[in-house]
């Protein structure tokens, strides 16, 4: 495929089944030693990117990447890599130090086309990625219990999607789900490791943070 980042849903919609056959969802067997978290947001038409590692899983800062860079697809529900992917790729591999698993502030697998920003882009860079995202895209699921780590499975269609998590007592779930070369138990055991007391886990926190903060649309 020539361009991964095209400009119209037709093009976008073919990447994405193309694409949606790779995904691998399968267990990830050792520990990480490096975890990044990535984010973007967005001023007039610029989008800037951030990519935040940190140790894993004593979750020390060690390093950000941020990439800005102009946007070329319009905002279209489930569609959000088109817009924001290219500036994550790029921000990923700036990374001096390679992540061994990749978070994401989106979806997996639980994706109306089974191919969220997380699976997507999983793809592309071949590397264990994870959709942690504050909503619900698509899915049904019973509520998990108040205790942080309590979850429960989210179905789609008749089959496990991905998990619906407490990362902290007594504060709205996240909704986990795995993006590429990982498992739904992988990915909930990761997301979990990186909570440090907040709902959202600490690399993708700084990464929102961050991104809102260079973009310009967020507290200094």
């Amino acid at each position: 495929m020539k361009d991964l980042w095209p400009d119209t849903l037709s093009e976008a919609r073919f990447v994405q089944e193309l694409l949606r056959d790779k995904v691998e969802v399968v267990p990830f067997r050792k520990l990480p030693e490096y975890v990044a978290g990535v984010d973007a947001a967005f001023a007039d038409d610029m989008v800037t990117a951030v990519a935040a590692l940190f140790t894993y899983p004593g979750m020390e800062h060690r390093e950000d990447a941020v990439i800005r860079e102009k946007t070329r697809f319009p905002y279209i529900p489930g569609y959000l890599t088109f817009r924001e992917g290219s500036a994550i790729v790029k921000a990923v591999e700036t990374l001096k130090t390679p992540p061994d698993v990749i978070l994401f502030d989106g979806q997996g697998i639980a994706h109306p086309r089974g191919i969220g920003i997380a699976s997507h882009i999983g793809v592309i860079l071949r590397r264990p990625t994870i959709g942690c995202a504050k909503s619900r895209l698509v899915g049904e699921f019973a509520e998990p219990g108040r205790e942080a780590g309590d979850w429960v499975y989210l179905c789609h269609n008749g089959l496990r999607v991905g998990a619906v998590l407490r990362t902290r007592r007594g504060v709205k779930p996240v909704f986990v789900s795995p993006g590429h070369m990982m498992d739904i138990l992988s990915s909930v055991k990761v997301v979990m490791g990186c909570a440090t007391g907040y709902r959202i886990p600490e690399p993708l926190r700084r990464a929102d943070l961050l991104s809102k903060r260079l973009a310009g649309t967020g507290r200094s």
